[in-house]
């Protein structure tokens, strides 16, 4: 199936999503320096959408029984439900006046994918995002599915995550040849038997009620829900607080010191409304406090450091 959205701007779709790959060999996602292809599970079913910008114009095609329902979604997922109104950088963050200039087709995308936005937070928690995108390419690659269509470009095989049941079934000893040890695993597994209860959190519009239900679920906290609220629900608010950078990053960016998550929460209460509008923009601009030490080394011991999953 295909369709034609004209939003009457600028859109260019990895911008708006690119958020969404873990990583370069991310099999659910591919970008060939134009064209977003995206392997993701609708509620009807798996779909491979092809997003290619022409003008002021989105070329969307889409494969699999969730064609339709991931067509119907475009602007959403484009960031149309997105709206900058009430956002307005103040003169005395020069950065963020910048940012917000060079990036004016910044949107927040809505994917409407809960469960899934679930899984990979679940993975990624604390850890690099190294160690974090080589679980989820290997679980994808061995318990996702072959997504439908051509399956995307040049041939490269991409894989549709697995559905909360496939999830569950991975045994333990798996999720630790993928380097993914007990404590994330347990809130991909738990969150899976709880999936149509996180679907449902779309139905909200309170930001408060929607981040309550997501930590309502053991080992969901303030970042977790703030990475599902960002991708799922196209929260422009939700801010990455208890990440190891983000705090230090945008305080340095926006005064030139590092602060804590509370430092840096007093610094962007201004914002409210749009702190996670804050954060993208000035990641977009390549801004980050200064790194005086060496890189965290990635674990040998592990069995993802020496095996691969078959």
């Amino acid at each position: 199936m295909m369709r034609v959205w004209r939003p009457g701007r600028v859109v260019d779709p990895h911008s708006v999503i690119g958020g969404l790959r873990k990583g370069p060999g991310d099999p659910a996602y591919v970008y060939d320096g134009r064209t977003v292809w995206r392997a993701t599970r609708t509620p009807e079913g798996p779909v491979l959408l092809r997003l290619t910008p022409r003008q002021l114009e989105v070329e969307a095609e889409a494969w699999g029984a969730g064609a339709e329902w991931a067509l119907d979604g475009v602007p959403e997922l484009l960031g149309e439900a997105d709206s900058w109104e009430g956002f307005a950088p103040l003169a005395v963050h020069p950065v963020l006046v910048e940012a917000a200039r060079r990036f004016p087709h910044l949107r927040v995308p809505r994917t409407r994918a809960v469960f899934e936005a679930m899984a990979a937070a679940g993975i990624e928690q604390v850890v690099t995002g190294k160690e974090a995108f080589r679980g989820w390419r290997q679980l994808l690659t061995v318990y996702g599915e072959p997504a439908p269509g051509p399956g995307g470009p040049e041939g490269r095989r991409m894989m549709v995550p697995p559905a909360p049941e496939e999830w569950r079934l991975i045994p333990s000893w798996q999720w630790l040849r993928a380097g993914v040890e007990g404590r994330r695993s347990r809130v991909v597994v738990t969150a899976a038997t709880r999936a149509k209860a996180l679907e449902r959190t779309l139905e909200l519009t309170d930001s408060a009620e929607i981040e309550r239900r997501l930590r309502s679920l053991p080992g969901v906290g303030v970042w977790t829900a703030a990475e599902v609220r960002q991708r799922a629900h196209g929260d422009a608010d939700a801010f990455s607080f208890a990440d190891y950078h983000v705090s230090r990053n945008v305080s340095y960016a926006l005064i030139g010191e590092e602060l804590d998550d509370d430092g840096c929460a007093e610094l962007i209460e201004p914002y409210r409304g749009h702190r996670f509008r804050v954060q993208r923009l000035l990641e977009l601009a390549g801004i980050s406090h200064p790194r005086y030490g060496p890189r965290k080394a990635l674990p040998t011991h592990t069995p993802g450091a020496t095996h691969r999953l078959r």
